[in-house]
């Protein structure tokens, strides 16, 4: 299990432990964590679920693929560095700790 921590663009956290093999989207999306809206379900095919990944964290993740990169392009205010989907990062327990912020809004591809 990891812990995740959410955090959404007002501020509001929320620590969430999930089974490793779920993605942050799914853990968002089953916990009602308000900022991920997920339109397309995980198939990196909008970038509804948008996210910044805290600084510390983006080194220590799977690098970006060509796919995800191509729809990151989507995003309302991509960061080159700190921006996500979270529907491609799959859990680990190496992942506890993790710190994820929402972007301001979140608009469908």
């Amino acid at each position: 299990m990891a812990n995740i921590t959410y955090i959404e663009h007002d501020g509001r956290r929320h620590v969430i432990n999930l089974a490793p093999g779920k993605t942050l989207m799914e853990g968002a999306r089953d916990n009602n964590v308000a900022g991920i809206v997920a339109d397309c379900g995980g198939a990196c095919a909008c970038s509804t679920c948008h996210v910044y990944i805290d600084e510390s964290w983006v080194e220590k993740l799977p690098p970006v693929d060509e796919t995800e990169r191509d729809m990151l392009e989507f995003a309302d205010e991509p960061d080159a560095r700190l921006s996500r989907l979270s529907c491609q990062i799959k859990i680990t327990e190496a992942m506890d700790g993790l710190i994820v912020k929402m972007p301001q809004s979140q608009t469908a591809a």
